[in-house]
């Protein structure tokens, strides 16, 4: 359906993270020559923790990803409602794997996935998110996650993400290697002649302004891979739920919430279905250098009209951009086939009640509680009691009634 896209997007991809593995053997090649007064030398070792970098992006990316995020991984019986969510999804998509749910205890609203490829793969959501969204919202973020999964962009993202963070700190540690290491430099200059120190000194200055861009740098490559993706993913979910208006409702909501991801930092931002930083105490700003401007790609989902076929997204995509060019390529548009738009879940019969907000606020606090290994007792008055799991009791008194509730151990 989407691979002339994909193989479009991958052959991009490929090019920007040459991009960033040359910015690092730039910057290794100059250091070398500056402190080693070998550039080859310097090569080398660039060269050795390019390949041990993406050794670990390979085989362990996503598990520094989701432990970064201090994400915990849940099974079904943990959150029924959002494992059922990921199961359809997986469906709708063809995943041949269901990926793995995981939870951060965070009260903001995000989510983002991760992995090597279909078969290693997980999505993570935060406390903040389960709280908030309805199901057909919390489908639509699913679905968008689940896309990126699909659309094989989770491990290029998680490449990218260690390739960045190598960059800034070996960028970081060159430049006080410069700054500091003067005298060290004016003895090896003094040594090499008048000539040599000139030609010393000009390597230095070229290797202290490369260290300084080339964090820069990578960070705009890295947000030129995210940003197309995000418009496909959008599109994918649009397809998966048929029914655009969820994911439309739940980035207005993610858009609205003041609360930014305490452990997100600039190397997972973009993997995040919205930019997780912003001003304390304000919402999340429309133009951000990771992702879209969430009112764009509102206006896109709800511009689709009565299809939520990649071909009426593609519309969409134009119609706001004011005739632009198309998002999707032309054999992909030509074997997109129709998809026609759902009712939302509260105009059907759906098997189960959808919880009340109330309701995913103490089902999503509940979880976190059982997730850190508190002891729950439930007293006769109503009052639920949480017990610390290093607190040795047998007993504890409820603060409301007064009565004394056995504790099991």
């Amino acid at each position: 359906m989407m691979w002339e896209q994909i193989r479009s997007n991958r052959i991009r991809s490929v090019i920007l993270v040459g991009a960033m593995a040359v910015l690092l053997l730039g910057i290794g090649y100059l250091l070398g020559e500056a402190f080693l007064g070998n550039a080859i030398g310097g090569l080398v070792i660039a060269l050795a923790l390019l390949a041990i970098m993406n050794l670990v992006a390979w085989f362990q990316g996503d598990n520094i990803m989701l432990t970064l995020s201090r994400a915990k991984k849940i099974k079904r019986e943990d959150h029924p409602r959002l494992y059922n969510i990921v199961e359809e999804m997986q469906i709708a998509s063809g995943l041949e794997k269901m990926p793995d749910v995981y939870i951060i205890d965070d009260p903001s609203m995000n989510a983002f996935a991760t992995g090597r490829d279909a078969k290693k793969a997980s999505v993570a959501v935060t406390a903040g998110l389960l709280q908030k969204l309805n199901r057909d919202e919390l489908q639509g973020v699913i679905g968008h996650e689940i896309a990126h999964i699909r659309n094989r962009d989770v491990l290029l993202m998680t490449l990218c993400g260690i390739l960045l963070g190598t960059i800034v700190i070996l960028a970081f540690f060159g430049s006080r290697m410069m700054l500091f290491g003067g005298m060290y430099g004016g003895r090896r200059s003094s040594r090499s002649g008048a000539g040599g120190g000139q030609a010393q000194m000009i390597i230095m200055i070229v290797a202290l302004v490369l260290a300084i861009l080339a964090p820069i740098i990578a960070q705009l490559i890295y947000f030129a891979i995210s940003r197309k993706r995000e418009y496909m993913a959008d599109a994918s979910s649009a397809v998966f739920t048929r029914y655009p208006e969820g994911l439309a409702s739940a980035l207005e909501k993610l858009g609205a919430s003041t609360v930014p991801v305490q452990a997100a930092n600039k190397a997972t931002a973009p993997m995040y279905i919205i930019n997780p930083f912003r001003a304390k105490g304000r919402a999340a700003a429309d133009l951000t250098s990771t992702h879209p401007p969430i009112s764009e790609r509102v206006r896109i989902l709800r511009s689709m009209g009565g299809g939520a076929s990649l071909a009426d997204y593609n519309n969409a995509y134009s119609s706001v951009h004011k005739g632009g060019k198309n998002i999707l390529g032309g054999a992909t548009l030509a074997s997109a086939g129709t998809v026609g738009i759902r009712g939302a879940v509260k105009d059907t019969t759906p098997v189960e009640r959808e919880p009340d907000k109330v309701e995913r606020t103490r089902e999503v606090s509940d979880l976190m509680w059982q997730m850190k290994k508190y002891r729950t007792v439930d007293c006769e008055c109503g009052t639920r009691l949480r017990v610390p799991p290093k607190l040795r009791t047998t007993s504890v008194r409820c603060p409301h009634c007064g009565r004394v509730n056995s504790v099991q151990q």
